[in-house]
């Protein structure tokens, strides 16, 4: 499902802001971004995220800031450069041209420079803590656009409930049309049939043919799958797999009854069906 969420807080130690991002995704599959004095953490993010989040593809990125106050002292070490020098002026005794060395080279020289080893115990803390708000804004995002969803699908619902029984109502009248098309163009045949059949061949035949297209099987599961998405739309966990099955489920009655239409006005309801379940299909994709 997309969504967006943004937080920044900050402590003694410094700042912390974190960025997430998710769209559909069959899986739960994060993409993190951390510094390289965060990624110890990745363990504890991916287990935290975990909590949250059951399907998506999430991206998280940290950014961070020191305090001033605790940025790390530079000192320098005078041994090293004592030794520098030393080195320097021996090779000057022996070649006896060239330039001494310069500022920048000297500071340059590894070792020279030396940086106290900075503590992000408190930046750690900070950043799952932030981590933990951003995933709770994430996740109100998501819920709201899940309401906004739930809607759209509860309306599609209602439409394909509206045809099946649109269908199920002119049934009987349509069964009498082609029940009389069917005993015209049997009646010559059975004439054909007198010697070697008896009268009751007719009525087989109609049976036959009924039993063939016969769509009420068909019409009552699309009921019963449309009544069990509005029972899955209302439960509180993860159910995008479900309505995923349903979509499927749904899609293959319609094809059905697509395929035992006999007459225009049963077709046009059946692509009129098709197109509302290709509908809420593509919705269910961002449900997790």
């Amino acid at each position: 499902m997309t969504a967006f969420a943004r937080v920044q807080e900050s402590n003694d130690a410094g700042s912390i802001t974190w960025e997430l991002r998710s769209v559909n995704h069959r899986y739960l599959e994060p993409g993190i971004k951390l510094p390289d004095e965060f990624r110890q953490l990745e363990p504890e993010i991916r287990k935290l995220l975990g909590r949250y989040l059951a399907r998506g593809k999430v991206d998280l990125s940290l950014r961070y800031k020191v305090d001033q106050q605790q940025q790390s002292k530079i000192g320098l070490n005078a041994d090293i450069l004592r030794s520098l020098r030393e080195v320097e002026q021996q090779v000057l005794n022996i070649v006896h041209e060239g330039s001494k060395l310069s500022v920048s080279d000297i500071l340059g020289w590894p070792g020279v420079i030396s940086e106290s080893e900075r503590d992000f115990t408190s930046l750690h803390r900070l950043a799952m803590s932030c981590l933990g708000a951003a995933l709770q804004e994430l996740q109100q995002s998501r819920e709201a656009e899940g309401g906004s969803l739930k809607e759209m699908i509860r309306s599609r619902c209602g439409q394909v409930s509206d045809i099946v029984a649109e269908v199920r109502k002119h049934r009987p009248e349509l069964m009498a049309a082609l029940r009389e098309k069917w005993e015209s163009s049997l009646d010559e045949k059975l004439q054909q049939w007198r010697e070697s059949a008896n009268e009751n061949r007719l009525e087989q035949e109609l049976v036959m043919l009924a039993q063939k297209l016969d769509v009420e099987e068909e019409l009552d599961r699309l009921d019963t799958h449309i009544a069990e998405v509005l029972n899955v739309l209302d439960r509180d966990e993860a159910v995008g797999r479900r309505l995923d099955f349903l979509m499927q489920e749904l899609n293959r009655e319609a094809n059905t009854l697509g395929s035992k239409s006999q007459d225009g006005a049963t077709t046009q309801q059946t692509v009129d069906l098709k197109v509302l379940i290709e509908q809420m299909r593509e919705q269910v994709q961002n449900i997790e």
